[in-house]
């Protein structure tokens, strides 16, 4: 194995890591949040700006290993949606 493909392979095994125990379950929160209706507030708007940022070297893996491609396309599906609808509570008039 070549030192690239083991730093893709370390790196992919974080990326996973994280999704996993911190990202996945706090994104599914901040769905049912704006799903309420609720609005994000700063620390939820913070960790939007975090990993749509991660979004992109998640590509650029999934660019070179297809089989996380469903599941980079999964994610973006799910942060698209909680966006577009915070932006939709942001606009309701109170």
């Amino acid at each position: 194995m070549s030192d690239t493909t083991t730093k893709e392979a370390g790196t992919i095994q974080v990326m996973l890591q994280r999704l996993n125990e911190f990202r996945l379950p706090r994104a599914f929160d901040l769905k049912k949040k704006v799903e309420r209706g609720e609005k994000l507030d700063s620390n939820d708007i913070e960790f939007l700006e975090t990993v749509l940022a991660d979004a992109t070297s998640a590509q650029d893996l999934a660019a070179k290993h297809p089989e996380f491609q469903s599941l980079v396309s999964k994610l973006m599906g799910l942060y698209s949606e909680i966006t577009t609808r915070a932006l939709e509570n942001e606009q309701k008039k109170d």
